[in-house]
């Protein structure tokens, strides 16, 4: 069983809490910080100049991290780090194209480092197949993006080429944390017709009600990913936001 399997197995039904850092930004805290709050997956970035998926508020760990010095290197041997002292907690990279296409044997570095699943942001489902074949021959598994816009046709590619999670956006555009998703029920009836893995919403998660809406509309989590980069560059209770989001995680707020 895969640690994701594992770990909704675990949740019996209470929604699951991701917590994003961007690798090697000087502002953030340590990932065990991450866990020790109350997260229970993992989410990563790897330093790159163009992140297109990503807000400003990330964008600009990217850059802070790449300012540093920060190489895919450093990141791997930081998951490989984490990874001897969290054997249970799932941990996905989401990264880019270009990165993954400029280091020989990406795939098998990261799930050697000991990372469960690789997203690709800026490959479209349509040219994800042979990435996707990569990953599980490398032994790390495909997570891929669905959004209420996204066809049918394509919602059945996601379904059959995801295997960790469904990684579902909320709205239309980048990361950021100035307004909340919308999270659409359709969607995930949609993805579960399909046979798709659990759906996890993420973009516009800040708020204990943002994640309480993600989950009655159906996900089986949800992933935070600017809120939590923005409060460690301010120098805020980092611990204190994870706790407050995962609060609201409990069964009540799942479908009835």
């Amino acid at each position: 069983m895969s640690r994701y399997a594992a770990m909704f197995d675990r949740l019996r039904g209470e929604g699951a809490f991701g917590a994003f850092l961007m690798l090697g930004d000087p502002a953030a805290p340590p990932l065990d910080l991450l866990v020790e709050a109350g997260a229970d997956m993992i989410e990563v970035g790897i330093p790159f100049s163009d992140p297109v998926a990503d807000g400003p508020v990330i964008q600009a760990a990217a850059q802070r991290a790449l300012g540093a010095g920060v190489r895919v290197g450093d990141c791997l041997d930081l998951i490989r780090d984490f990874r001897g002292r969290h054997p249970d907690v799932p941990v996905g990279i989401l990264t880019y194209a270009n990165i993954v296409a400029a280091r020989a044997g990406f795939m098998r570095g990261a799930a050697e480092a000991g990372a469960d699943s690789l997203l690709i942001a800026d490959v479209p489902s349509l040219e994800a197949e042979p990435y996707t074949r990569e990953m599980e021959q490398a032994g790390i598994e495909p997570v891929l993006i669905a959004a209420a816009n996204t066809p049918d046709a394509a919602l059945q590619r996601i379904a059959r080429l995801s295997k960790s999670y469904t990684y579902c956006v909320s709205r239309a555009g980048i990361t950021g944390t100035h307004s909340s998703g919308e999270f659409d029920r359709s969607l995930v009836e949609r993805l579960n017709r399909a046979g798709a893995p659990p759906p996890v919403f993420g973009f516009g998660i800040s708020k204990p009600e943002h994640v309480r809406a993600a989950l009655a509309a159906g996900a089986r989590g949800v992933i935070c990913g600017s809120a939590i980069v923005d409060a460690a560059h301010r120098h805020a209770d980092v611990a204190a936001l994870i706790r407050s989001l995962k609060s609201a995680t409990g069964n009540e707020s799942s479908p009835q």
